[in-house]
């Protein structure tokens, strides 16, 4: 599973024409699925991204967590996050979770944040989204499952 989390100031979607989600203060995330993830995935990304410390505390260091902060989120499903650009010049998708897998694992990762987080809100998924966005920083971390379960190298 995969991640793409923006600290924004402000950030909204909006699917044909109609405003579907807005925040303030907070992280966009953009969330991809992949066919070899799990509940167990699901589960370590969304704690990982609720302890990131990215915000900043009284004297400007980067010590303060999402909820430290009492922020928001957007989430966004966002399968080309999955995309093998390895071969070639056109992008494949065949390692992105079945849109029915995917959906659930989007769902359950909201769900967990939900749990944690006063505010969440998210796109349509599988639909066309314009997303706008503050990028606060500019602040943006990547974080994938498969990098957060390797031994960290010092």
């Amino acid at each position: 599973m995969r991640a793409l989390i923006q600290r924004v100031r402000h950030a909204s979607v909006v699917v044909e024409g109609e405003t579907v989600g807005q925040i303030q203060q907070g992280f966009l995330v953009f969330l991809g699925v992949t066919e070899s993830d799990t509940d167990a995935e699901m589960e370590l990304l969304a704690d990982k991204m609720l302890k990131l410390r990215i915000f900043p505390d009284a004297d400007g260091k980067t010590n303060c967590s999402l909820m430290d902060v009492e922020g928001s989120l957007l989430i966004i499903s966002q399968f080309t996050l999955c995309a093998d650009c390895r071969k070639g010049t056109r992008p494949s998708f065949s390692n992105a979770a079945s849109p029915q897998e995917a959906n659930r694992l989007y769902e359950a990762f909201v769900a967990r944040c939900r749990e944690r987080v006063a505010h969440v809100d998210t796109g349509v998924f599988g639909a066309h989204m314009d997303v706008s966005l503050e990028n606060d920083g500019p602040f943006t971390i990547w974080l994938d499952t498969d990098d957060l379960k390797k031994p960290r190298n010092h």
